[in-house]
């Protein structure tokens, strides 16, 4: 079977909700990490053969075929195709194991993976209504925040545990900030702001240095009165976009590309969905599994932080070492633009193997109504 190898990828700076990118229209915003991406590779967008693109709400100024759309504001030729992928948080993640796989499969050579979510200007949840009376007769659909509730309940999680999970995030972003940790994945964007001026975002706007156990103490629960999941310990909502070029073996030759990962293996899986979101549970050993790998021998994980209570309940199953889990903070601190975060994941794995002289990174993501999905990178 042919293997799939990440050439280069990049990303936009994170944008709180309301920041410094909330002036950006999402496609413009996709459309510069893409141009970017060409930009870094030196590969002729003509030479790919197809664009996925990870977006969520694809309604508004992210819908029709916002993965079609972009590449053709990035001046892509018309003959290059585009496709937008929807498995909620994990859709450019999925856009990623989808161009490994076509790849793989002797499809394609050459296929950009790409994310975008502007949370500011299409809000999350607007590209629905109501419930199916059949599925509601099913299952008790609650809001994702009630199924973190339920997670800390269920592994008996407490406030005090989920706030330093969360202050820790927030730490080791600023840390990581500082010490120049995403500069490599980072792309500057020039954005308008609302006062008509231009300015150069070239950080995440989400890690707060001011944050303390003692403020986060002071917030009120959002979902149960008696609860314990707040804003604090909760992924930011943030506007973002990111890219990636992967080939094929044949590709790299032809092109002379020094290749920086190489896929190993990848899952998705389904869970109850009222829980909705201990998917990464039962998604790492089936990933591992399949690399034939055990967690001892993965050099650094990136979870997604969309809940305190998700990555801790992991933790609670895992025993890991938690060094090597999210080491440069998470959606926390560095916020979580739905359909651009799996990129982001992937790229932080990779560079933290690279900084750290690591082998292998695993990525996994909860996901709504119940799923997951995960990959296994191997530093080359």
């Amino acid at each position: 079977m042919t293997q799939a190898y990440i050439v280069d990828g990049l990303r936009t700076p994170f944008g709180r909700r309301n920041g410094g990118l909330s002036q950006v229209r999402p496609d413009d915003l996709a459309a510069h990490a893409l141009r970017s991406l060409v930009e870094r590779t030196k590969v002729e967008p003509i030479e790919v053969e197809d664009v996925r693109l990870g977006c969520v709400t694809q309604v508004g100024e992210q819908g029709y075929n916002i993965g079609r759309l972009a590449p053709l504001i990035a001046g892509f030729p018309v003959e290059v195709p585009g496709v937008s992928v929807n498995r909620m948080c994990g859709s450019s993640l999925e856009t990623i194991n989808q161009s490994a796989q076509a790849i793989m499969a002797g499809v394609h050579d050459i296929m950009i993976a790409a994310g975008v979510e502007s949370m500011s200007r299409v809000p999350m949840g607007s590209d629905g209504s109501s419930f199916s009376d059949e599925l509601v007769s099913r299952y008790n659909i609650v809001p994702q925040g009630i199924s973190a509730e339920m997670i800390a309940e269920k592994w008996h999680l407490g406030r005090q545990a989920l706030d330093s999970f969360s202050l820790q995030s927030h730490q080791r972003a600023l840390k990581a900030q500082a010490e120049g940790y995403f500069d490599k994945e980072i792309v500057a964007v020039q954005a308008p702001q609302a006062d008509g001026t231009v300015r150069t975002v070239t950080m995440d706007e989400g890690p707060r240095a001011d944050t303390t156990l003692e403020k986060m103490a002071t917030l009120r629960t959002v979902f149960k009165p008696d609860g314990v999941v707040t804003a604090a310990n909760s992924s930011q909502i943030t506007d973002g976009a990111s890219a990636l070029l992967l080939a094929s073996e044949t590709a790299l030759k032809k092109y002379d590309w020094k290749p920086r990962a190489r896929i190993v293996a990848m899952t998705v899986v389904g869970v109850d969905p009222v829980i909705m979101l201990t998917g990464p549970i039962p998604a790492t050993s089936r990933v591992l599994q399949k690399a034939g790998l055990k967690l001892s021998d993965i050099d650094v994980v990136e979870i997604n932080e969309a809940f305190a209570s998700v990555v801790l309940a992991w933790g609670e199953e895992y025993h890991p070492d938690w060094t090597r889990v999210n080491p440069h903070g998470g959606a926390i601190a560095l916020g979580h633009p739905l359909g651009a975060s799996g990129g982001r994941l992937v790229l932080t794995a990779l560079n933290h193997l690279e900084q750290e002289g690591g082998r292998y990174g695993l990525i996994t993501m909860c996901i709504g109504w119940g799923m997951a999905i995960a990959t296994i990178i191997e530093r080359l």
